[in-house]
């Protein structure tokens, strides 16, 4: 029997070089063509044995590869065609045991992990041999160094102090020691009451006797209310405007992080009141 030219590297290349300038519909209907993807199939059955694939896979990898103008401008089409096939091959193979897309597979860091596993696959419980759930008992070598009775330095903040902190940056930025406690404990009380920023937020706007007894205009209570409980319009959402002073002081953001911030500092600048005669609202 005859061996067919496209068999050969330069065979190959006139053979590509004729599909890619003919009508669309070549590859699948050419004589040629389709000898070509068996001959391809029978070629790397065997690579695609080695990873757990189908001949088929290697088939597909081989025709994506001899459409690119890398491989009809080749020295050695074949070659080129071979490692496009391992190298897809070897991804795809990772891909299934990733549970992923083959494009996905190529990228570093998700071919860092291992394959899935399902847990009834090891005779020992997850627990036991996962390093993610051991747990280290941290000891205290300081023999005494610190008191039981000292307070944590990495206790989470809570809402007390970060109301302590919003008092300190406001005053940092001109508002009296007075009235700048007495505005965020109003505004922390009608926090309590109304559960939500939200509901806060809009019952504060309305309240004409607190910006009365704070001797701020209306404008600037809105402005101060937005920097306290930050800017409830969705587009401010996810950002630190949007979120508000108290609340990021809360979630353990330091006061000097956020004193001199323009959304709170130039706020606050702005609005100070010129006197000390409020000492709470």
């Amino acid at each position: 029997m005859k061996t067919p030219p496209f068999t050969t590297a330069q065979g190959l290349r006139l053979l590509l070089v004729r599909l890619h300038y003919s009508p669309t519909g070549a590859w699948q209907h050419d004589l040629d063509a389709h000898a070509l993807m068996q001959f391809a199939t029978q070629k790397y059955a065997a690579l695609a044995r080695k990873h757990d694939l189908a001949p088929e896979d290697a088939a597909y990898a081989a025709f994506e590869a001899m459409r690119t103008r890398a491989v009809r401008t080749a020295i050695d089409p074949w070659a080129v065609v071979t490692r496009a096939v391992q190298v897809t091959l070897i991804y795809e193979a990772r891909a299934q045991g990733l549970l992923c897309s083959n494009h996905q597979a190529r990228r570093p860091e998700v071919a860092a992990h291992h394959d899935a596993e399902r847990f009834c696959e090891r005779e020992n419980d997850l627990t036991d041999y996962h390093p993610a759930f051991h747990v280290t008992d941290q000891l205290n070598d300081g023999y005494g160094a610190c008191s039981l009775d000292a307070p944590d330095s990495d206790e989470p903040t809570n809402a007390w102090v970060a109301a302590e902190h919003a008092v300190a940056i406001m005053v940092d930025n001109g508002w009296p020691r007075p009235t700048a406690t007495g505005c965020v404990e109003y505004v922390c009380g009608q926090l309590i009451r109304s559960v939500n920023r939200a509901t806060a937020y809009s019952r504060l706007v309305r309240d004409h006797h607190a910006e009365a007894l704070l001797d701020l205009s209306h404008a600037h209570w809105i402005s101060v209310l937005q920097a306290l409980l930050g800017n409830q319009l969705p587009t401010h959402e996810r950002t630190r405007e949007g979120r508000g002073l108290l609340q990021l002081l809360a979630l353990g953001y330091l006061p000097a992080e956020l004193s001199a911030v323009p959304c709170f500092a130039d706020v606050f600048e702005a609005t100070a009141p010129s006197h000390e005669g409020v000492s709470h609202v």
